[in-house]
């Protein structure tokens, strides 16, 4: 073979890897951006939650103050020692994944349990200030979780957006000018090709 055929059959092969790879890459690119779309919904979902959490868990620890206060006023220091439980809260996070990214899902709160022996709280007012503040803790935890979703949702939405950027504003474009560089040598090269076996026909004719 001589050497327009092999640097015919080098583009050729460099051609369809060429091709390949830019259709490799923009299926990507197109992966990469429903990817991006997905997670950002997800994100969205999450930090509306988050508000609707942080409202919530503001207004039950306000009301909670409030009869805090009040039951403080009828009880003295001493009502709110007896008031409270010995017990602790438990909080237990659930996690899931979306398009590969793992964030808490859900939050399971389980407050206080009073013993038999323990006391109750001595007036109503710190009997009301009880059930805010747990409440305010449950809201508290939720915010908390949907807020740390939203936040790693939206930091793999940006990376996953870095991506896409850097496929379409500088990888695609390169293959697509490799692409175009390698075919205009194959006309050219078969042009070449072409005017060679005319040359060498028309010798032989003659």
């Amino acid at each position: 073979m001589n050497g327009h055929g092999r640097r015919a059959l080098a583009g050729r092969a460099g051609r369809l890897r060429l091709r390949r790879s830019l259709a490799t890459a923009l299926r990507g690119a197109d992966l990469l951006e429903r990817k991006a779309r997905l997670l950002l919904d997800r994100e969205r979902a999450e930090h509306r939650a988050a508000g609707e959490a942080g409202l919530a868990w503001r207004d039950r620890l306000a009301e909670a103050d409030t009869w805090l206060v009040r039951g403080v006023m009828l009880g003295g220091e001493r009502a709110l020692t007896e008031a409270v439980p010995a017990g602790r809260v438990s909080v237990e996070v659930r996690w899931d994944a979306l398009m590969g990214v793992r964030h808490p899902a859900a939050m399971d709160w389980t407050g206080p349990v009073r013993s038999p022996a323990e006391p109750t709280p001595p007036n109503t007012a710190l009997a009301h200030a009880e059930t805010a503040y747990r409440a305010a803790v449950h809201a508290a935890a939720q915010y908390a979780a949907h807020r740390a979703a939203a936040d790693l949702l939206a930091a793999e939405a940006e990376r996953t957006r870095q991506r896409v950027r850097a496929l379409r504003r500088h990888w695609i474009p390169r293959l697509r000018s490799e692409l175009t560089s390698v075919e205009v040598a194959l006309e050219e090269a078969e042009h070449e090709e072409a005017v060679r076996r005319r040359w060498a026909a028309s010798r032989g004719a003659g």
